[in-house]
């Protein structure tokens, strides 16, 4: 009986998320469109219209947990946040119900999160102008192969990508990274021949990409520590209201200080002794982390 319920719940759980999806979905797209007229304080202020609908989207699919999956998330570290600050957000990966988690602890705390997304995504019907209308960065970025024919367009590909940026100079902004790659999985874990015991090796070259385009506007890095105590979830898992409890933790740094050390020189992607000096500061934080998902798996 107990297993039929859970199961309605999540079956209730699922239509709730999909009706609310389409709901703002078309307003979106709508706006999306408008957006093209090309208007400065026009498109302004439709790109904060537009969050206003994406921020609203959140906040009904948190109220769908609240009746359905009733999971508890115990957070601790967002108390100084705010919606008028530029923060780059960093996360362990561990299951899709992570990116349900991470919208449901900052929103309305700090701007509406976002990806940077492959150019070639703004192809994509409908998503790829909502995208563009939601003001995610579009990055471009060059091959190897293809700069050793092209040389003269070595360094334009972070150019587009800052130039791109540049509307975030006066409307905070949040940038997502899950600098690991992928979510964690123990099969993942052991072809890497593991460095940590709770997380997957991280990687540097996105979030150095992210900085090295936006480092003069961000103001703070989230690092997001995400542990579920149960074991790293499902989404029918959530939605059916199996995850009792999720343990979020947040550590808030100045970028100021970050970009003052000699890890975030702004050459990473030409200076291999860079790369290296700035993988090692990803390893410590990533180390710091493993050791806060041990001492949230000891607490009750």
């Amino acid at each position: 009986m107990a297993l039929l319920f859970g199961n309605l719940m999540g079956v209730l759980s699922v239509i709730l998320y999909f009706i609310n999806t389409v709901f703002w979905v078309i307003p979106i797209v709508i706006l999306s469109f408008l957006k093209l007229i090309p208007i400065k304080i026009w498109r302004t202020g439709l790109s904060y219209l537009l969050d206003g609908c994406a921020t609203s989207w959140i906040s009904v699919n948190n109220f769908n947990q609240h009746i359905f999956s009733r999971t508890k998330v115990e957070v601790t570290g967002v108390e100084t946040l705010t919606r008028d600050d530029w923060y780059l957000v960093i996360a362990n990966h561990q299951s899709w119900v992570d990116i349900l988690i991470l919208q449901r602890v900052f929103n309305r705390k700090i701007p509406f999160l976002k990806f940077f997304l492959k150019r070639e995504l703004i192809w994509v019907p409908f998503l790829g102008i909502a995208w563009w209308a939601l003001d995610f960065p579009f990055m471009r970025r060059y091959t190897k192969s293809f700069l050793a024919k092209n040389p003269h367009l070595k360094g334009k590909d972070l150019e587009t990508t800052q130039k791109a940026c540049e509307k975030f100079q006066t409307k905070p902004v949040s940038i997502m990274n899950f600098v690991e790659g992928t979510r964690f999985t123990t099969e993942k874990y052991r072809r890497q021949s593991p460095s940590f015991q709770h997380l997957l090796k991280p990687k540097a070259g996105g979030m150095a990409f992210v900085l090295s385009a936006m480092g003069d506007q961000l103001h703070k890095l989230l690092d997001v520590t995400i542990y579920y105590p149960q074991g790293s979830p499902s989404y029918w898992d959530f939605v059916c209201g199996k995850v009792k409890t999720i343990k979020v933790h947040v550590s808030v740094t100045p970028i100021s200080d970050l970009l003052q050390s000699d890890a975030f020189a702004k050459d990473y992607f030409e200076n291999s002794a860079q790369r290296v000096l700035f993988q090692r500061w990803l390893n410590g934080i990533w180390t710091e982390k493993d050791n806060k998902i041990e001492q949230l798996s000891m607490e009750r």
